[in-house]
């Protein structure tokens, strides 16, 4: 994981994919050590619509349902109380998030991706137990996630990187433009959501596609290459699929099935694909190319965009034709409500809407499009036929910018009109010189990452240096002091490297530290950072670990070390690294405290002849 980058400058800035409404509330309950079942139903029942695919997902087969559940408290006994928080927080995004500013991003084509790999992981974990199906699928459906923050939070630029590149490429570009990649940020994203260890874990080991061993966390891992492997068949066209399908197959034996069982469970996931689809409002009929380019935007029409709305058809038919004639582009409707719809989706200039109408009327209209983020902007021109200055007033206090008496003059109209056009220019303007600014702050702060990466990453390992390693530990104490957690560190030295760079050269010696520090990067934790100190020195911070664990963690890379020797050269004597291991909990001891007991138990490693670990006796 990218441990340079900082994603609270993002929260800060509110740039990033984030829970609203009932989900954020499910959230900061479900983190509350005194949260009941109860309490979360209750919250989930406040929203109809999440209560009905919250009862949906329990009761589906591929989640384990053994009976129909018919009210919210008890799905949410079944799911447990996380998933459900999950859930909840999966569907927030997928609301607030399925169209965006990124022209370059498939928004439509993320999600319908996203949701055929979450149907498909919770299938391959109904067959094979590794983890709970339920919380598989809200895993699968927020793997990619970094993706989509990207393309929200920087999404000019972030256009340009998937113009220009693909695979591997496009995440070296991503590291390059924005100190971090969308996988590496996908992870940091579900650690700040509280996603388990082990998911975090698995799917930092599905990403890198070197999957060894076996144990729950592997398996799993597995399980997530397999998924992924489907959710990319279902969204691709034929002949896509049938380049997919050697890949696809290949990996199917992994999972016990042969090319007949496989066609099979994919038509059933494909199935239960296009059946959540509908549920949850995904598109499942989206088709993406890999050659897939934006489509040439509609010319700027010389007039103005706008919606006519009145009750009178025949009023109607006369202004919107006129209009049209005078080179605008006129839709219209019939009242309120639909002028409302309308609006929503069409986003007009200008609306001239009549006064008097059922069952919305123009008054109840402007109100409500001032009160929403949507309207705000839009010109609004009223029709009526009053001159009564207190109609007046309470019309201009409801949000109208202009009115037209009646019956209508198109010469006046036509100069409102043109009087509007010149505060919508004006308007437009501001937002572009806005959307500007955005853009060079957004360039101007990927800058200082990439600066700030620089200068806090070791040139050789790519590890983080002394100087993130010690602001980092200060911070993880700070935080396990607040919540009471503990925080362990572990020091490292390689054995006598200094008679490698004497007996063989410092290229070899170099060689040596980049091979020691990729087996420590392997056999850590998701959670837990690896830093170079200096030299053959260094520094391995394990948050939320107590002594004891954070030992085994120890001897797991001094084994490591040991055995899996760097290729190419002769070395007179084997690599082994001496490593001491100190524990905290809470304010004692302090951070740097820390430090100099796990020193002072590598130094005793030292003295006892090397290649060992030692925990600190007070931790």
């Amino acid at each position: 994981m990218n441990t340079e980058f900082n994603l609270d400058e993002l929260k800060v800035a509110d740039r990033l994919p984030s829970p609203s409404g009932t989900a954020l509330a499910i959230m900061q309950l479900v983190q509350r050590s005194d949260a009941t079942v109860q309490q979360v139903s209750q919250l989930v029942k406040v929203d109809p619509a999440l209560s009905g695919r919250i009862l949906r997902f329990a009761n589906s087969a591929a989640f384990g349902a053994r009976r129909p559940i018919a009210d919210v408290q008890t799905a949410v006994i079944m799911m447990g109380m996380h998933t459900v928080r999950n859930f909840a927080l999966s569907l927030s995004l997928i609301g607030s998030n399925s169209s965006g500013h990124c022209r370059k991003f498939d928004y439509e084509a993320y999600w319908s991706r996203s949701l055929a790999m979450s149907v498909a992981i919770a299938s391959i974990t109904a067959r094979e137990t590794t983890v709970i199906p339920a919380e598989s699928f809200t895993l699968g459906l927020l793997s990619d996630i970094g993706s989509l923050a990207m393309a929200t939070a920087w999404p000019d630029i972030y256009g340009e990187c998937l113009g220009a590149a693909q695979g591997e490429q496009l995440l070296a570009l991503e590291s390059e433009r924005f100190a971090t990649d969308h996988k590496a940020l996908s992870l940091v994203l579900l650690a700040d959501w509280g996603f388990p260890i082990v998911f975090l874990d698995a799917l930092k080991l599905s990403f890198e596609k070197r999957v060894a061993g076996v144990n729950r966390t592997a398996d799993f891992a597995k399980q997530l290459i397999f998924a992924r492997l489907i959710g990319n068949y279902c969204v691709a066209d034929e002949n896509l699929r049938a380049a997919m399908w050697p890949d696809l197959a290949t990996e199917a034996v992994h999972h016990a099935m042969d090319e007949s069982a496989l066609l099979k469970f994919i038509d059933e996931t494909i199935e239960l694909w296009h059946d959540w689809g509908k549920l949850i409002e995904v598109k499942t009929d989206v088709r993406p190319s890999i050659l897939k380019t934006v489509a040439a935007e509609k010319p700027v029409l010389p007039g103005l965009d706008l919606l006519l709305v009145d009750d009178d058809p025949m009023m109607l038919a006369r202004l919107s034709k006129q209009l049209a004639a005078a080179g605008n582009q006129v839709a219209t409707c019939r009242n309120g409500e639909a002028a409302m719809k309308y609006i929503i989706e069409h986003k007009p200039q200008l609306v001239i809407t009549d006064w008097r109408m059922k069952p919305m009327d123009g008054l109840a209209l402007c109100k409500a499009l001032r009160a929403s983020t949507f309207g705000k902007n839009i010109y609004l021109i009223m029709l009526t036929s009053t001159e009564d200055e207190d109609a007046l007033v309470e019309a201009f206090d409801a949000g109208i910018d202009d009115y037209v008496i009646k019956p209508v003059s198109l010469r006046v109209l036509l100069a409102r009109l043109r009087a509007g056009q010149r505060i919508i220019t004006l308007q437009r303007e501001l937002e572009k010189e806005s959307e500007d600014i955005k853009r060079y702050t957004a360039e101007l702060a990927a800058a200082n990452r990439r600066l700030k990466s620089m200068a806090n990453t070791d040139i050789l390992t790519s590890l983080p240096n002394r100087r993130y390693a010690m602001s980092r530990l200060e911070q993880e104490s700070a935080t396990a002091q607040r919540s009471n957690r503990p925080l362990s560190v572990l020091m490292l030295d390689l054995d006598h490297f200094k008679s490698v760079n004497d007996s063989l050269g410092h290229d070899v010696g170099d060689q040596v530290l980049v091979h020691a520090s990729s087996l420590m990067r392997e056999n850590v934790r998701t959670s837990d950072i690896v830093c170079r100190l200096g030299g053959e020195e260094f520094l391995i911070i394990a948050p939320n670990t107590d002594g004891t664990t954070a030992l085994l963690l120890a001897e797991r890379i001094r084994n490591a070390i040991e055995q899996k020797q760097p290729g190419g050269f002769e070395l007179t004597r084997p690599v082994t690294v001496s490593i001491g291991v100190a524990g905290s909990k809470g304010a004692e001891p302090s951070w740097k405290e820390l430090m100099k007991k796990a020193d002072n138990a590598l130094y005793t490693v030292k003295q006892g002849g090397r290649n060992g670990v030692l925990l600190d006796s007070s931790s």
